[in-house]
């Protein structure tokens, strides 16, 4: 049968994997690694925070971020990413794709590096300042979510997509890795020349002045990667899809695509106006809804729910490591020693856990299906947590903490190889290009909400290593990702198929589309071919 798509999108379709895939994998993937870098960098440098400004001396303790300052420190980078996601994901479909991708970079530069700054010298002075510049970072971080998706899945060709968008997240496994990784450098060699003693030892200088420094550092070392990315971004033309569906310039769809891919494309004029005509549709209508409203449901629900337990894991993971062993009690150490311990535990995990997962992903994504993935992951997940919260008074004893760490690396693992990869390939294949963008980022959007939910509410559980409110939050989790198996069933396997036949652009009824849509419309049989 022949096609019904354009010829520009066909020859996307079915271009052969070439170097320039993989150059947009990099350019794309270096914002995610950016991302994550600048995310999850905070939870290496929290509780030096605390001992750097929350000392009290009464408390015969290290200082510590009281839970409010520190849900804000933690939390309010994500409140900037939701709001940033929804903005530049709208935006990306309304002024293109390219006008504002390189917008979300300066933003991260800029604001990575006032990261680092205080305007003042109090404890309110030096938080406030680090919370403002926080969510603007996050802002610029939340316009990276739906754009890098959107541009990959635009780009690639059908056979290889998932593994593509797939392989630009997984840069994000990257990222926590060089988190705890520069993390543990910079505190090491602060150490080895400032290295101060144990609290159970000097109160005072058990906090080395010198380490004031350190978190600066390691929050202002976020601006590099993003800052070498720009130009490169910078250079990419505008998506095939983008040109030829929403601006209605076949001609220059192909012009654009011919330079960096070694196709040859003829546009289309006639048949170019009859595609647009069946997809003028906007996203608060009826007939969206009919075709695409379970889906969105979908993306949206499942990405809430994995991302209370993925964030949850990750920002607690400070909390818990001591519970582990991976990590001394504060009073044994100093400050730097702690952040120290911290970004290792940090970055072992990462390595063992997270990062092989997200690659597992890349590499069966096209052979399982996104589908199967995310149902897997989802219900591995439930079933580490829900032992780890069974049996928490048992595998936090010494003779267990390897156990322990083993079965938290594996909820990691099936995190990244099943939902947290598949909830940011589905939303970028599922929907209309008109909408793409849009849907992708409420979806995203939806995710950070669900991460609010762990910064605010599921981090009360674990800051205090409290044992029978640590078994509550795992078991919460639990219930979570158990929710999340069951909504998966709302969204579709995309493996295998163009954009457009996946989302009913090119006038075709499938399996994809909702069975209780009506008819795509009367240009269905208009004699494109």
């Amino acid at each position: 049968m022949a096609s019904d798509n354009l010829v520009v999108l066909n020859a996307l379709d079915t271009a052969r994997t070439q170097w320039y895939h993989v150059t947009a994998v990099i350019i794309a993937g270096m914002g995610f690694f950016t991302d994550a870098y600048d995310l999850f960098c905070i939870s290496t440098v929290s509780k030096l925070l605390g001992r750097l400004y929350y000392y009290d001396p009464a408390a015969k303790a290290p200082g510590k971020l009281p839970h409010m300052a520190n849900n804000w420190v933690i939390g309010v980078a994500l409140v900037g990413t939701l709001s940033g996601q929804l903005v530049f994901g709208w935006l990306g479909d309304k002024l293109g794709r390219k006008k504002v991708y390189g917008l979300t970079l300066i933003l991260m530069v800029v604001c990575a590096l006032c990261s680092g700054l205080s305007f003042g010298y109090s404890a309110k002075s030096v938080i406030g300042t680090l919370c403002f510049f926080r969510f603007w970072l996050g802002f610029g971080i939340g316009g990276d979510y739906p754009l890098s998706a959107t541009i990959m899945s635009e780009y690639a060709n059908k056979s290889t997509r998932g593994a593509f968008i797939a392989a630009v997240f997984a840069m994000q496994g990257v990222g926590i890795i060089f988190a705890g990784l520069v993390s543990m450098i910079i505190s090491k060699v602060f150490l080895i020349k400032y290295g101060g003693k144990p609290f159970d030892q000097d109160e005072i200088l058990s906090t080395e002045p010198e380490a004031d420094y350190v978190w600066r550092i390691v929050l202002m070392v976020g601006a590099l990667p993003a800052l070498v990315t720009y130009y490169w971004r910078m250079k990419m033309p505008e998506t095939g899809r983008y040109t030829a569906i929403i601006e209605g310039n076949a001609k220059q769809a192909a012009i654009n695509m011919g330079k960096v891919l070694d196709i040859e494309i003829q546009a289309e004029g006639e048949k170019l106006a009859q595609f647009k005509a069946a997809n003028e549709y906007p996203l608060l209508s009826s007939e969206f809804f009919q075709r695409h409203g379970l889906h969105l449901i979908g993306t949206m629900t499942t990405w809430f729910l994995l991302d209370i337990a993925f964030y949850s894991q990750n920002l607690t993971q400070k909390d818990i490591f001591p519970v582990m062993g991976l990590t001394s009690k504060a009073q044994n150490i100093s400050a730097l020693r702690e952040m120290f311990e911290t970004s290792r535990a940090m970055f072992v995990i990462a390595l063992l856990g997270t990062f092989p997962g997200y690659w597992f992903t890349v590499f069966f994504i096209e052979k399982i299906g996104r589908f199967r993935i995310q149902l897997m992951g989802f219900f591995m997940m439930t079933v580490f947590m829900a032992i780890i919260g069974v049996k928490y008074d048992y595998l936090k004893t010494k003779e267990h903490k390897w156990t322990f760490a083993t079965l938290y690396g594996l909820t990691f693992f099936f995190a990244n190889f099943g939902p947290n990869s598949t909830t940011f390939v589905l939303p970028a294949e599922l929907f209309p290009t008109r909408v793409r963008s849009t849907c992708h980022a409420l979806s995203a959007a939806s995710g950070k909400a669900g991460a609010l939910i762990s910064a605010f509410g599921i981090q009360q559980y674990t800051q205090d290593g409290n044992v029978h409110k640590i078994k509550k939050a795992m078991m919460l989790l639990a219930v979570t990702n158990m929710l999340g198996f069951a909504f998966t069933f709302l969204v579709t396997e995309t493996k295998g198929r163009s954009l457009e036949e996946i989302s009913g652009e090119d006038g075709r009824r499938n399996e994809t589309q909702m069975k209780t849509s009506k008819p795509v419309s009367a240009h269905q049989d208009d004699g494109w071919e």
